[in-house]
């Protein structure tokens, strides 16, 4: 009792130290009722790391836009080229399992080396691309679809609507086998089938120059899987299906794409597709690049693999930017990997090493990360976390179209009354429409 009394005769230390413990309970109490708040997850993401400027972007998305609202559940793996090289690549092969394990993956930007990226990075061999090996893992179909806003118009005025890009993700060049040829050398394809009888075809006699070769292949299960994905993201999105090839010139490989296609078509999704009023339809690859520039967008576009990767880039810098498109793996199996559809923006990460400002544009991360908790939440059955998903995905749209906006989007945007921020100033800003938009 003395003790307290003497506390007591010191009213204006004991009322700052009663002030402070107030506080204190205050504030354990505020971020208890906050965790209490957070949006549970009950199944982990596949959570991918990366490189350079996309990764300090990665944990900056984290910490400013998703773990104030959502109590993260994620099983991590470092897909930085400096891990990559630490495991001999094994990360990424565990990276692409545990996503065959949890259904739902989110990847950052990585490097694919080339040869002055070995001595910058100690590399002992310049490693695959970690898309690459993912998608023939899970043996993926990818479809990038750009992220439309006010004040930031397509070059082709006439596109009103996202246009998908599905891109089969196995073999063609990014599987080859190629070879210099010397003159006078004779090419041929040889297969030796199972009893080991051969079969020949002349490729190219060389009589008069040197030259080169190269094998392709594909395999018909690849085809099939590829095919069901993109009627089944038809249905979901309730868009149309095109499909284009060269059936005409190539008519074994490319036709095999299109028969297989047709096939699937009319035994499995023909009454489907009828039911929910969309179509499949199937042309040529320069008709198609025809029809494509003519249309008004809103629909599904599958390209083989090579075709894929040229047409999403021609129509992502139509659409304005390819920093504002998505990109998602599909598995035939129901399995999904988001990602942005850019590189990890090198020269900006230079920038930010030497302590210089950059405004790099971090919109397809962000839509990288609330594609993975939809997905999460509607194979969890969590609505909340889908409407986080939503919420975020309105919050940055909202904010660019409110004027607020990074470097890129400043330079091509229509908007009258616009500013352009820093990296970080941008996430902030997404955040206080966010922050308004969760209230």
């Amino acid at each position: 009792m003395t003790k307290f009394l003497r506390w007591q005769n010191k009213p204006a230390t004991g009322l700052r130290r009663r002030k402070r413990y107030s506080d204190i309970c205050n504030e354990e109490r505020f971020e208890e009722e906050n965790q209490m708040a957070k949006i549970q997850m009950t199944t982990p993401l596949v959570e991918m790391d990366g490189d350079e400027m996309t990764r300090v972007l990665w944990q900056w998305i984290k910490d400013i836009l998703l773990t104030p609202y959502v109590d993260l559940k994620t099983e991590y793996y470092d897909l930085g080229l400096e891990y990559r090289e630490k495991t001999k690549d094994q990360v990424t092969v565990d990276s692409a399992n545990a996503t065959r394990k949890y259904g739902v993956a989110v990847k950052c930007a990585t490097i694919t080396p080339n040869a002055a990226r070995m001595p910058e990075y100690n590399l002992s061999q310049m490693w695959k691309s970690p898309n690459g090996t993912i998608r023939a893992i899970l043996d993926g179909t990818v479809f990038r679809t750009p992220i439309l806003v006010k004040g930031v118009e397509p070059y082709i005025p006439t596109w009103t609507a996202p246009i998908t890009i599905a891109r089969h993700a196995y073999g063609d060049v990014y599987k080859n086998t190629e070879m210099k040829v010397k003159q006078g050398s004779k090419a041929e394809l040889v297969v030796t089938d199972a009893e080991g009888k051969e079969t020949r075809e002349l490729i190219f006699n060389f009589e008069d120059t040197d030259g080169i070769i190269q094998g392709l292949h594909n395999k018909n299960n690849s085809i099939a899987g590829f095919a069901r994905a993109c009627f089944n993201y038809g249905l979901d999105l309730h868009q149309d299906v095109w499909f284009a090839t060269k059936d005409t010139i190539s008519k074994k490989y490319d036709h095999t794409f299109k028969d297989i296609f047709q096939e699937i078509f009319d035994k499995e999704y023909k009454e489907k597709f009828e039911a929910a009023g969309i179509e499949y339809f199937y042309t040529l690859i320069d008709d198609a690049v025809a029809r494509v520039i003519r249309s008004h967008g809103g629909y599904i576009w599958a390209c083989k693999n090579y075709d894929g990767d040229v047409m999403s880039d021609m129509v992502s810098t139509a659409y304005g930017s390819l920093a504002m498109m998505t990109s998602v793996l599909v598995s035939p199996d129901g399995i999904y990997e988001y990602e942005a559809a850019h590189g990890t923006v090198q020269r900006h990460y230079y920038k930010y090493l030497k302590g210089e400002e950059t405004s790099t544009n971090s919109v397809a991360t962000i839509f990288a990360w609330s594609g993975a908790l939809r997905k999460r939440g509607e194979l969890d059955k969590l609505p909340e976390l889908v409407d986080f998903a939503d919420k975020l995905e309105k919050a940055t749209i909202q904010t660019i179209e409110d004027g607020v906006m990074t470097g890129d989007l400043y330079l091509i945007s229509k908007l009258e009354n616009k500013q352009k921020v820093n990296s970080k100033e941008f996430l902030e800003a997404i955040q206080a429409r966010l922050a308004k938009l969760m209230a």
